[in-house]
């Protein structure tokens, strides 16, 4: 079919239009070619063609057994049912009927009303394994046979074929029955049709096993075929095809009314697709997208012709596979790694930003302090390697009368909110030391100024000086107490004068505690987040760090912090910690 492919709907529609008027023609042509001569043409008179649809048995035709058994076993006849020719009778057809079928007999009261029928014939098919074939029921009544046939509305069914002449098309019943012991039910499909007084019924199962696990294999799959005679224009989906369409079974669309829904930029693809199926090609899979109610949905598609004795394609067949779902899961996904890769970059500038304001408001200890005898060491320690950041800090500086200020404290939070917390607690707390105010005062100013921030977080801090006498002067926010290290053993500083957390009372008014130091005293300020475990009691892991500081004597600050550094890691943590440590020379 050398045509060049279409661009649009419309070229493609007429396309198929024209393909398939040439395949009728060219069909029609050479069916009258072949075509006999009538067979009234070939009688040689009227009556011999008067016979040809004599009911009884033409001259020289075999016997023909009728399937109507119209004796029980003592030759005495069935209620209801005469002697006839076996070769007028209906019932000599009903072999070939490929469901199950019966000739019913009706049985009337004496007000002529039928109240029954009786099985006068029947095949050899089953329509469930465990029913009884209608040829091994001839002779019983029907209610007898077949339990429920009143109730469900099948016998006045029947009864009204018989007195409209209408044939029954399709009745559902749901059959049940109790068969040794155990309940059977099936749903059986009824049609009927009246054959003078008589009626003739066949039945089938909705459903068979093998339509059954067809349609859950579609289902599963997301799969549903359709079948296109080009000849007769007769068009048959199934349910996977026709759910995937969101159409019904019994309405599906032509090939003309699948170009409507094929979306504009497939419609190339989708016309190679069928301008090679109509020529007797066999494509691969084509990946094409339609619009059904407004959602793209993609299917790939084979699509096979179905040739006749000439080669030429008199159906198409074609199977689909619906594949929106999982197109849908992978656009999900690649949405989610655009915002997760959108997330990580920017926790890796926040990450960039903390950090840098750490090391601007986290410095190591200076020289200065080593000039009026102490050595200081000092140690961050983020929960999450990959987000170091928080609201933990420390400082420790020389003030210019000559005392060293020592705090340590902790922002609630994480992030840059945290630290942006965290450095206006530090600096602030800087600024008023510069006052020469007692530790007390200086922490109750700093209160106010955390109460007064409208986030509302708390802090705990710890805050003083060394001064030149070797005493250390502190007020203490909620903060867990200084430890120091003296002569072999370590031990916490008194907590008696501990205030609550900043930001928590309003006005609230903190003490200052002292506690002189001596010369190879060494001692170490921390956080929460270094004797915190979950499940543990914080006294616990107050008592730990204790034992483990008093182990490390004589140690030097730097490696003290590099031992319980090292202890952190390895116990496991949940929560930023920030170790100070200052020694005494």
């Amino acid at each position: 079919m050398n045509v060049p492919l279409p661009e649009d709907a419309t070229s493609l529609k007429a396309l198929i239009e024209r393909e398939v008027a040439a395949l009728r023609a060219d069909v029609r042509r050479k069916t009258e070619a072949r075509q006999p001569p009538a067979v009234t043409s070939a009688l040689a008179s009227p009556a011999q063609a008067d016979t040809l649809s004599l009911p009884h048995k033409p001259r020289g035709a075999r016997s023909v057994t009728c399937l109507c058994d119209t004796s029980d076993g003592a030759g005495q006849p069935y209620e209801g049912i005469e002697p006839h020719d076996p070769w007028a009778c209906v019932c000599a057809a009903l072999p070939a009927i490929p469901v199950s079928a019966a000739l019913l007999t009706p049985v009337r009261d004496d007000t002529d009303q039928i109240t029954d029928f009786v099985i006068r014939a029947g095949n050899h098919i089953r329509s469930a394994e465990w029913l009884e074939a209608p040829d091994r029921q001839v002779g019983q009544r029907f209610l007898a046979a077949r339990p429920g046939a009143a109730t469900s509305g099948l016998l006045a069914a029947l009864t009204e074929v018989l007195q409209t002449g209408r044939a029954l098309d399709g009745l559902v019943v749901d059959y049940t029955e109790e068969r040794h012991g155990r309940l059977r039910r099936a749903q059986l499909l009824h049609y009927a049709a009246s054959c003078g007084d008589e009626v003739l019924a066949t039945w089938r199962p909705v459903r068979s096993q093998a339509e059954l696990l067809t349609l859950d294999a579609q289902h599963l799959a997301s799969m549903g075929w359709g079948h296109w005679d080009l000849l007769s224009g007769k068009v048959t989906w199934s349910e996977g095809l026709a759910r995937i369409f969101r159409v019904e079974t019994h309405i599906p669309w032509s090939l003309q009314e699948l170009c409507d829904v094929v979306l504009p930029a497939d419609m190339t693809a989708f016309g190679e697709f069928v301008t090679a199926v109509l020529a007797g090609e066999e494509p691969t899979w084509t990946r094409i997208r339609f619009l059904v109610l407004g959602e793209v949905r993609t299917l790939d598609v084979l699509g096979r012709p179905v040739a006749g004795t000439d080669g030429r394609p008199w159906a198409v067949h074609l199977v689909a596979r619906d594949l929106t779902p999982q197109m849908r899961s992978r656009r999900r996904l690649a949405e989610t790694e655009r915002e997760t890769e959108r997330l990580r970059q920017r926790a890796a500038a926040e990450r960039r930003v903390a950090e840098s304001l750490r090391e601007a408001l986290l410095p190591t200890h200076s020289e200065a302090l080593a000039a009026v005898g102490l050595t200081v060491a000092a140690a961050y320690l983020p929960a999450e390697t990959e987000a170091a950041v928080g609201g933990d800090w420390y400082k420790c500086r020389l003030l210019p009368d000559g005392r060293v200020l020592v705090a340590m404290g902790d922002a609630c939070g994480h992030g840059l909110d945290a630290v942006a917390r965290m450095a206006q607690q530090r600096h602030a707390l800087a600024g008023l030391a510069q006052t020469g105010s007692p530790p007390g005062a200086i922490m109750t100013w700093l209160n106010e100024l955390v109460c007064s921030d409208p986030s509302g977080e708390t802090a705990t801090v710890i805050a003083g000086h060394i001064d030149e006498e070797r005493v250390l002067h502190w007020a203490d926010a909620g903060h867990p107490a200084p430890l120091l290290r003296r002569a072999g053993s370590a031990f916490a500083l008194p907590t008696d004068q501990r205030g609550p957390l900043l930001g928590a009372l309003p006005g609230y008014a903190y003490d200052t505690s002292s506690y002189p130091l001596r010369p190879g005293d060494l001692l170490l300020l921390y956080t929460d987040g270094m004797v915190e475990r979950r499940g543990e009691d914080i006294t616990d892991g107050i008592e730990r760090l204790t034992r483990e500081l008093g182990a490390l004597n004589g140690m030097a600050p730097e490696a003290v912090i590099g031992k319980l550094i090292a202890e952190y890691e390895r116990s496991g943590h949940d929560d930023d910690a920030c170790l100070l440590a200052i020694r005494v020379d």
